[in-house]
């Protein structure tokens, strides 16, 4: 197996340097090597490990990474609960197909409903380090049907079309949701103050 690193990206202002992901990647992986990873991963929650074709990515996430994912679930189930959408989160679910060789862990996903099946409906991504694996690239053939991507300070929202995702200025998964309401919360650094002042936020606009 051939195998790169990248842990920073150096174009990004010395105040986000400091914390970045640490991204490995390989390449030759067998299908079965990836599962072995899995295996000796156990139920940690790092690295979080993607499958692309031969391709096997472990990334460690930073701090900042984690902050952002966390808030996003936070405001996301906030805005459920007062909305009475019936939202369930399911973390870093590892959705993975051997026949069309991926395999993904997503930062935050969810169902809408309470359903059995083998893919989330939602997939949210924080990409704050550059490099690795394309995840759209992994999550189209799974059938996720939505991914939303976070890169510096904006969202980006993927909708599935056949395999294959179309760029949306709105949430299809989640027609009631005004995306540009929830961003301005993203990067508040009081988490609380946020999901609370969202709560009002989302009243009032009833």
């Amino acid at each position: 197996m051939a195998m790169h690193a990248r842990s920073m990206n150096p174009g990004l202002p010395a105040s986000r340097r400091d914390d970045h992901d640490n991204i490995v990647v390989m390449h030759g992986v067998t299908w079965a090597q990836y599962e072995s990873v899995l295996e000796i991963r156990g139920e940690r929650s790092t690295p979080r490990i993607c499958y692309l074709a031969g391709e096997l990515e472990l990334m460690s996430p930073g701090r900042n990474h984690e902050r952002i994912k966390s808030l996003f679930g936070r405001l996301l189930e906030a805005w459920a609960e007062e909305a009475g959408v019936e939202l369930n989160a399911y973390g870093s679910w590892t959705v993975k197909q051997q026949p069309d060789e991926r395999g993904v862990e997503p930062d935050e996903c969810y169902v809408v409903g309470e359903r059995e099946t083998t893919a989330p409906d939602l997939a949210i991504e924080v990409v704050w380090t550059s490099g690795g694996i394309n995840k759209l690239d992994i999550y189209a053939p799974l059938g996720v049907g939505e991914v939303w991507t976070w890169k510096a300070g904006r969202l980006a929202v993927h909708v599935l079309r056949g395999r294959a995702y179309v760029a949306s200025t709105r949430s299809e998964v989640l027609p009631g949701l005004d995306l540009d309401l929830l961003v301005s919360f993203v990067e508040r650094t009081d988490q609380t103050a946020a999901v609370r002042e969202y709560r009002r936020a989302v009243r009032d606009g009833r």
